[in-house]
């Protein structure tokens, strides 16, 4: 095949002969745009090949072939439309039988006027078809017998061949819409007429979007007919061709399989890893995986590990199948019981430390002492120091008794002391529990609600390098539902583990060979996370969901009630300072320094002023009348 440009190649393609394979012959580079423009391809190489799987109309370019002129068509106008055999036009009958007869065309033919005839008989209206029968001469001139379809009617025009036009032959059949005159092939490159349309004639130019595959593209590459590119058909001789096209992660979990899938990884996500494990390493470029398939069941429990200065994170399958025992949880506010509260579950803690509220000195607010026992109730509201209400916890203060001594208690129950606990209100409790029974990751997480704290007594028997075991304690923190994909390495086919596309979405390329299933063993159930994917994760929406705690009021507190009190003392204790101290004396004159200096055992110390303090201005009147200091030092003197 002789290179086309890729506008006429898809004009002339048919439809069912899809999939082709075309080689570019000459290449084209919008400048300006690195890869493509509105999503449509527009940079193609001299010696590219694209397998082209579908073609879709976009729109119809109309054409006066007259003046140049253009309008847009969209792809579901209807017409009609009808087709001329020629682009040539006749100003006369006399030239259209002419150009006939000199042509291998016989009579009759179909014509049309694009002007209204006016006969004896009737008028025939623009665009109406005429049959051309045969040419006769009747009284020495010459006419056309022409026939004229009416619906049931045939009516007979015999018209002189001097009748003006101008004239355009018609190519006989019913009126087409758009998308049948664009398909028929007998049609190409005719003109057309349509009477909702100004002009007559006209030219449809077609403009398609070509959808293809391209090596190492991921997805269908768009490229638009009209791009200045000329193509050859390949087909034939590129059956052995295998187009690469890589896949998401993702995709191949969208799309449900076909499972097994042997894939080789091309690209590896740039960014911080996300696991700690051995296998994490080895998702390198170039390294052969087997998918098998969605995992099971799709949840996994978030834990960190408790009793070491510096916790590890880990992400468990539900399919864990070690054993654990429940230990104390630990709350450190009166908020965090609250939540820990579940309907039918009875919750008591023990107060490890002293632990005062902010409305301590509010009624029905209780200070807690280290050792405090207490059953938690419900909330409730209470009436603040602010005049606003306080949401609260109403708990049950019990006695040092425990056992058999309590269920002695349980008719004096309705005496025993309940107390109030602001929500904001810090302190220290531990849940009084004795459990000693061992679940399964699928039975506590039904039975309890998270987080919850545990101690995994037996490992994981499927995984002898199970590192749960280790660690004095662990908190089961939240269960994340996320599509995880079974994978193994194809160099070691024996250890599977779970892959999340989400956050590790690896671009892979199916590669040869039919994979087989799992040798037998389970995916591993637990994978350590880096710590900068453990706060990822919990900034997820089903952690964003959860309501902080209450924030405590402006209040005094303990703390507003001391700074008050010594305020109060403060200013009480400046009170008897300005008592204590002597009014300020006047300086006496020079004259008076000497009878100053013989009394220096009455005036020898003065009082100091404050800080800021302006000396009083000097009473000028009676300086030198010793007897009245005499007598405000008497009265000074008689105050202390």
């Amino acid at each position: 095949m002789e290179p086309v440009s890729l506008q006429d190649f898809v004009c002339a393609l048919d439809p069912a002969s899809l999939p082709r394979v075309l080689r570019v012959c000459s290449g084209v580079y919008f400048q300006g745009s690195i890869y493509e423009i509105s999503g449509n391809e527009c940079c193609l190489s001299t010696g590219d090949l694209m397998k082209v799987t579908h073609i879709r109309l976009q729109k119809v370019v109309c054409e006066n072939p007259g003046t140049g002129q253009t309008m847009e068509l969209a792809p579901n106008f209807q017409g009609p439309f009808s087709p001329l055999s020629s682009s040539q036009s006749y100003a006369t009958l006399k030239e259209l039988v002419s150009a006939v007869t000199r042509s291998a065309k016989k009579l009759p033919i179909c014509f049309v006027s694009t002007h209204t005839i006016a006969t004896e008989a009737r008028v025939v209206p623009e665009d109406q078809p005429l049959m051309l029968e045969a040419v006769e001469t009747h009284l020495g001139t010459h006419r056309a017998r022409c026939v004229l379809h009416t619906g049931a009617q045939r009516v007979v025009l015999c018209l002189p061949l001097s009748q003006k036009g101008p004239f355009q032959e018609w190519e006989p059949g019913a009126p087409r819409t758009l998308l049948h005159a664009l398909q028929d092939p007998a049609l190409r490159g005719l003109l057309f007429t349509c009477p909702t349309l100004p002009w007559r004639p006209l030219i449809l130019r077609p403009h398609y979007e070509v959808q293809a595959i391209m090596h190492m593209r991921r997805t269908i590459v768009k490229i638009p007919s009209t791009l200045e590119v000329d193509v050859e058909d390949v087909t034939t001789a590129s059956q052995h061709v295998h187009f690469i096209q890589p896949l998401l992660l993702s995709e191949a979990l969208a799309r449900g399989g076909p499972f097994p899938l042997s894939t080789e990884i091309l690209e590896v996500p740039e960014g911080p890893p996300i696991f700690l494990s051995p296998w994490a390493g080895s998702l390198r470029k170039g390294q052969r995986l087997c998918i098998y398939g969605l995992s099971s069941p799709p949840w996994r429990i978030l834990v960190s590990t408790k009793g070491r200065k510096v916790p590890r994170h880990f992400l468990i399958s539900g399919a864990y199948q070690g054993k654990l025992r429940r230990r104390p949880r630990e709350f450190p506010t009166a908020y965090d019981l609250l939540g820990a509260l579940r309907p039918g579950q009875p919750l008591r803690v023990v107060a490890t430390k002293d632990c005062e509220s902010e409305g301590v000195g509010d009624s029905g607010f209780t200070s807690l002492a280290v050792g405090d026992r207490l059953e938690v109730l419900r909330s409730g509201q209470a009436h603040g120091a602010q005049g606003r209400d306080i949401d609260v916890l109403v708990c049950e203060r019990l006695s040092d008794q425990a056992g058999e001594e309590e269920q002695e208690c349980e008719e004096e129950a309705e005496d025993q002391e309940q107390i109030l606990l602001p929500l904001y209100m810090s302190g220290s409790f531990v849940e009084e529990m004795s459990d000693g029974r061992r679940y399964s990751l699928v039975d506590l997480t039904a039975q309890f609600s998270l987080p919850c704290e545990v101690k995994v007594v037996a490992k994981d028997t499927s995984h002898p390098a199970d590192p749960l075991p280790s660690f004095p304690g662990l908190r089961l923190e939240e269960k994340i539902t996320e599509p995880f994909l079974v994978v193994s390495l194809d160099s070691e086919p024996g250890v599977c583990f779970e892959i999340p596309p989400r956050w590790l979405d690896l671009t892979v390329v199916e590669a040869k060979g039919q994979p087989g299933h799992p040798a037998g063993s389970l995916p591993i159930a637990t994978v350590e996370l880096t710590d900068a994917f453990y706060y990822r994760l919990r900034k997820l929406p089903a952690f964003e969901s959860q309501a902080p705690p209450p924030r405590p009021p402006k209040s005094q507190g303990l703390r507003g009630q001391n700074k008050q009190s010594i305020k109060e003392r403060g200013v009480k204790f400046s009170q008897v300072l300005e008592l204590q101290q002597p009014p300020l004396l006047l300086r006496p004159k020079m004259k008076t320094l000497p009878q100053a200096a013989r009394n220096s055992h009455m005036y020898s110390k003065a009082p100091a002023q404050k800080k800021g303090q302006r000396p009083t201005k000097p009473n000028t009147e009676n300086l030198d009348d010793e007897h009245d200091y005499e007598e405000v030092l008497e009265h000074f003197q008689s105050t202390l």
